[in-house]
């Protein structure tokens, strides 16, 4: 591939999808790394944990690899960092909060030798052909970022997840001086947040959050439980202001909850009063209408600490007519199902519950339509890449920008691993990567691929039917069985003729092979599972995983 005075941007994550982010930027031997995130599971993708990005472009090219560079602390931005940096070792740059976020999922997952280097916003460094500036952003975190790379063919610009939030909740507003002045100098691409595309208008500012959280404070008469994302420093910071003005002590309960409100009020971005926080086991101490709970589980995840509350199967709280429970984020598409059994489940037990459909107290943390077209009219790129999205909402992006005036022609809806090829008057996507999924689970990183997860998914739908025969090792005579093991399959006491049926199946198969003197097992096993898996979908309309195991004596 000739890459002489051309500079590569090469999405490894992030296009088509929301989640996985991760862009290369190349030009001649230097290539920087702009976020490394996750996605979490499908449903489809039984026993994952996690989805990472493909790196397997970084690793043939490792020796050109500068640095990562981090836009903000989101899981979907640095939780895959620790496996890259375990391949890769370089610099990661980020501002504090960011790299405070970081450094504990790297400590997690016992990483070593990593070197951190903390960025304000205002900053700019140098990395091989690159000059990279932090401009500051608004989000729902804390010290958001969005970058400019200054290249040899020209400058790009990357909103970084953003909205522009005239209120926020630090005060920090979103630089947009910078993005103009950008404008003015003159920008080759832009890459803007397309999360929000297809929302009419403008994203709703932190404090108006805030108003509506102090009107639920106000009225609640019991413990006020509030369920947000973990990394939702503004959120948080809105909860406790809140519960300082009401006098309530605040709990804190689910690990990734607990990390978050100590890196922030270690790092100065969380302000908690002296004595405000307090251990769970104080609680009792406290009458109801004292105690503020932050917790993890604003997504119904089967295991946090707001779904074991809501199926009363938490160690701490037991939920209690007169609870009020404030869930402040939105359902990620395919969550909503698990949020609404939880919501069902809390006002079973009598809590008071309320949610974003019939309250203020969630606004998002990425831009609507115009302030899309606004940045857009700020930055006037030559070309225009929409990412961070799902492929719908980066195709309205594009006719977003297409509406202001970028032609057609120079609007790239890309998906990973597409090349895009840049020069200081061209633009074209010039092929493609590997990309794609890897899947981990538990420890393992890829070991668990798309025929694991076919078979997985067989296994939950039709079970399993396990067939043991013992075999003569000289003459290959059947000595025993065959014995069938049943699971998920058929509960096997009320399918007696079935099985039996299935055993004398299997018993002429054997025979058979016996008969035309096919010894090897390889041979056997496929006889087996052809003649009971066509008996057992015709009787049952089922494709159990048949597994033969031959033993020889």
């Amino acid at each position: 591939m000739e890459q002489n005075n051309k500079l590569l941007i090469i999405p490894l994550g992030g296009l088509g999808e929301i989640g996985k982010n991760m862009t290369v930027f190349q030009y001649g031997e230097d290539i920087v790394i702009l976020d490394a995130g996750l996605a979490f599971p499908e449903d489809e993708m039984l026993g994952i944990d996690l989805v990472i990005p493909d790196i397997t472009y970084l690793l043939d090219n490792r020796d050109k690899v500068r640095a990562v560079v981090l836009t903000h602390g989101h899981e979907d931005h640095i939780g895959s960092l620790s496996y890259l940096l375990k391949e890769i070792n370089v610099p990661v740059y980020g501002t504090r909060l960011a790299l405070g976020l970081a450094e504990e999922r790297l400590k997690e997952n016992r990483v070593s030798g990593y070197q951190l280097m903390p960025v304000r916003p205002g900053d700019q460094i140098t990395l091989g052909a690159f000059q990279i500036g932090f401009i500051q952003g608004s989000h729902s975190i804390p010290d958001a970022c969005g970058l400019y790379f200054k290249t040899p063919v020209g400058t790009v610009v990357h909103t970084g997840d953003f909205k522009i939030d005239q209120t926020p909740v630090d005060g920090k507003l979103i630089d947009i001086h910078k993005f103009a002045e950008l404008g003015n100098q003159g920008v080759l691409v832009l890459m803007s947040d397309s999360t929000n595309a297809e929302r009419p208008g403008y994203t709703g500012s932190e404090r108006e959050v805030a108003m509506a959280l102090e009107e639920e404070f106000k009225d609640a008469k019991g413990r006020v439980i509030m369920a947000t994302f973990a990394s939702n420093v503004s959120r948080i910071q809105q909860a406790v202001h809140s519960a300082c003005k009401y006098r309530r002590k605040v709990v804190v309960l689910g690990r990734s909850m607990v990390n978050v409100v100590n890196i922030a009020m270690e790092l100065g971005y969380l302000e908690m009063p002296e004595g405000m926080l307090i251990e769970a086991e104080e609680m009792k101490r406290y009458r109801d209408e004292q105690i503020l709970i932050l917790t993890t589980g604003s997504q119904g995840e089967p295991m946090s600490g707001l779904s074991r509350m809501a199926t009363n199967n938490h160690r701490s709280v037991s939920i209690s007519p007169g609870d009020t429970v404030l869930i402040a984020a939105t359902p990620i598409p395919g969550n909503e199902t698990s949020v609404s059994k939880t919501i069902d489940n809390l006002l079973r037990l009598g809590a008071q519950v309320v949610y974003e459909r019939i309250s203020g107290i969630h606004v998002s943390g990425h831009a609507s339509r115009e302030e899309l077209k606004l940045m857009l009219n700020l930055v006037r790129p030559k070309f225009f890449i929409p990412v961070h999205g799902e492929y719908r909402m980066q195709k309205q992006h594009s006719k977003i920008a297409e509406g202001l005036g970028v032609p057609r022609e120079n609007i790239f809806v890309g998906e990973n691993g597409d090349i895009f090829e840049f020069t200081k008057d061209t633009g074209r996507v010039a092929g493609k990567v590997k990309v794609g999924k890897v899947f981990v689970d538990g420890l393992g990183v890829g070991d668990v691929g798309n025929i694991v997860i076919r078979d997985r998914q067989q296994l939950s739908k039709e079970g399993i039917l396990i067939v043991v025969v013992t075999l003569d090792k000289q003459k290959g005579v059947l000595l025993s069985g065959p014995d069938l093991v049943s699971r998920g399959f058929v509960y096997v006491r009320d399918s007696g003729e079935l099985m039996n049926e299935a055993q004398n199946r299997v018993k002429v198969a054997l025979e058979r092979c016996e008969s035309g003197k096919i010894t090897d097992w390889s041979s056997i096993k496929l006889q087996i599972r052809e003649v009971l898996g066509k008996y057992l979908n015709e009787k049952t309309g089922r494709r159990p995983m048949i597994l033969p195991i031959i033993i020889e004596v």
